[in-house]
């Protein structure tokens, strides 16, 4: 029977089930915690938090997307919405370049969410699990990380 075919064992259906479970309700609460506290969807901060961490807080629109792993009318869409919150702006890069600036109201913003979303953070899952586990979680999360971004290496 070829691996696609194959059931999952009961061990790996509980584990499946509860990883998928906790990605469900984890980006949920993330997701309600922030926008009620400091109005930016998840989204949002991504972007902007990306931006912060950039030289002169700019990156072309090619490097954004590819940074955040999005696709181009994904992105596209979510810097429409956030320039018309006054939060990003986009200028004429070089060539046929499109630069993506994060605005000083985009920076307040994010300087206002990032201590709340860390309390939430640590709140939902840090303060939860021991020195350990923590060990393993980001352990674990490596190793799935890397095999979805560098799939021919799997």
């Amino acid at each position: 029977m070829n691996r696609a075919r194959r059931p999952f064992s009961d061990r790996q259906q509980t584990a499946w089930r509860a990883f998928y479970e906790l990605q469900e309700v984890l980006r949920s609460r993330i997701e309600q915690h922030l926008q009620a506290d400091s109005g930016l969807s998840h989204a949002d901060y991504t972007v902007l938090s990306v931006l912060s961490e950039a030289d002169g807080h700019r990156l072309r629109a090619i490097e954004l997307g590819q940074r955040l792993g999005w696709e181009k009318s994904r992105l596209h869409h979510q810097l429409t919405r956030m320039c018309k919150r006054g939060l990003v702006r986009r200028s004429s890069g070089e060539g046929r370049a499109v630069n993506v600036t994060i605005t000083s109201v985009g920076l307040s913003a994010l300087q206002i969410a990032v201590p709340i979303h860390r309390e939430h953070v640590r709140h939902l899952v840090l303060d939860r699990i021991s020195p350990e586990q923590l060990d393993e979680l980001g352990a674990i999360s490596s190793t799935l990380l890397h095999g979805l971004q560098h799939p021919d290496e799997s």
